[in-house]
């Protein structure tokens, strides 16, 4: 317990100390998950959204594709992603690779199965006949389902947490697609077990702490947000 309250001290004492390079981490790290869950919700709610109130041949076939994708290995992701940002893959002139951007790109695959397969269920959950009212009063399908998205608003706030959450927590595809490099790609969840692996565990632990306080700030946030629209 002696090792541990050591390790807690010497942390917080790196914490109010305000270090530079561990809240330079922790800006990277929130500008990366924010970005890449920001691009996923713009890309993956109006999708989920078309997917859920058109009848087109296999739907169902790609309804269980994207929720198969909620469960995607982020290191599998992290590796497609390096193959194609190498050198020599198909995107490697963008030179993204070990680059803040790649992160975002690679974050943004993991978190736009999971925002898309959330807006399919919100978007089914509608009365079908509430969607076909709208379209027969003149609206576009793209104006029924924002009129729809209106209703589910709450549900989508949600799907922005889950997403969030799981890329603020993320480790294995940004390390393959950042590389973990000072200064410039290192993340508090890569830095975090680049610190536990050396053996710098008051280091480890400040990192841990400020990533449990981000990720609660900006979940409390949403969820205040979430909560202030919620029906009383």
């Amino acid at each position: 317990m002696g090792f541990i309250a050591e390790g807690l001290h010497k942390a917080l004492h790196l914490i109010f100390s305000g270090n530079a390079e561990i809240f330079a981490i922790a800006r990277l790290s929130l500008a990366v998950s924010v970005l890449a869950t920001a691009a996923a919700v713009l890309a993956g709610v109006p999708l989920g959204s078309w997917i859920a109130v058109k009848k087109f041949p296999l739907k169902k076939f790609l309804i269980a594709l994207v929720n198969t994708g909620m469960g995607l290995p982020p290191v599998v992701a992290g590796l497609v992603v390096m193959l194609f940002l190498a050198r020599s893959g198909p995107l490697g002139f963008l030179n993204w690779l070990y680059t803040p951007k790649g992160m975002i790109l690679v974050q943004f695959i993991i978190a736009l199965p999971i925002i898309t397969a959330l807006s399919v269920s919100a978007m089914q959950s509608v009365d079908p006949k509430f969607y076909q009212q709208v379209l027969t009063l003149g609206a576009s399908d793209w104006q029924a389902i924002k009129v729809c998205l209106k209703e589910i608003r709450l549900t989508v706030l949600a799907a922005v947490i889950a997403g969030f959450g799981r890329l603020v927590a993320e480790v294995g595809a940004v390390m393959i697609v950042g590389g973990n490099i000072r200064h410039q790609t290192r993340m508090l969840t890569t830095a975090t077990v680049l610190e536990t692996n050396t053996g710098n565990f008051d280091t480890a632990i400040a990192l841990g702490l400020i990533l449990l306080m981000l990720s609660f700030t900006v979940n409390l946030t949403l969820t205040l947000i979430q909560q202030k629209k919620a029906p009383r």
